[in-house]
């Protein structure tokens, strides 16, 4: 799942991006309004955390603009202000979801999970091919009844391929979907994480290489 945080203050931005990225999400930051923006033009996110009071162009146009451009990305939105009002004005503007600040960084990440969920056809609990199972509550994988215990960016990629159900998956959407915007689109920072991610899993192999297409979990 990829995010977006739109917060201008730098400090809790970057602490929420770094707790999210913890929940081994991709996640990206934009401290105004129009970067906000500029990165929903470019990339296709599940969900927008987005801070209200932003400067440049304010955080009421921001989530306009998302559900005027038919955006499928879920917001929701940060604020100070969090009487019942504020709330309804908020929702009004096509927020999916509403939470005052100062807020618990836990109840954040369920918030963000759950638009995740509504963001795409939901996942079960676990995803399981080929003898390998995901439990997404616990961030654990499995093979064959074997603990197999991965990094954040590992676990991200088998994810998308377990929930491609046998279809192949693109390097440039696990990129999309797994790394930041920071992430060179020209290395091999997916072929490096599906060597290490191959390794673990162990024999026999399970991830299929698709010459010029991707990977696939046949």
């Amino acid at each position: 799942m990829r995010v977006l945080v739109a917060e201008d203050e730098r400090m809790l931005a970057d602490s929420i991006a770094e707790g999210l990225r913890g929940e081994a999400l991709a996640v990206d930051v934009a401290y105004d309004g129009d970067a906000a923006l500029e990165r929903l033009g470019v990339h296709d996110y599940d969900v927008l955390v987005l801070d209200r009071d932003l400067p440049g162009t304010h955080g009421d146009e921001v989530c306009r603009a998302v559900v005027e451009r038919g955006r499928l990305v879920r917001v929701l939105m940060l604020t100070a202000a969090g009487d019942v009002r504020s709330r309804v004005a908020g929702l009004a503007l096509g927020a999916d979801d509403y939470l005052p600040k100062p807020f618990a960084f836990e109840e954040l990440v369920a918030r963000v999970h759950a638009l995740g969920r509504r963001s795409r056809p939901a996942d079960p609990p676990m995803l399981e091919r080929a003898g390998v199972r995901l439990d997404w509550a616990h961030r654990q994988v499995f093979r064959d009844g074997r603990y197999v215990p991965l990094a954040r960016k590992e676990f991200g990629v088998l994810a998308e391929l377990l929930r491609a159900r046998g279809a192949v998956v693109s390097a440039e959407l696990l990129l999309e979907k797994v790394w930041d915007e920071h992430t060179d689109p020209f290395t091999n920072t997916v072929r490096t994480t599906m060597m290490k991610l191959r390794k673990k899993l162990g024999e026999p192999q399970v991830i299929v290489t698709v010459p010029g297409a991707g990977y696939r979990i046949p």
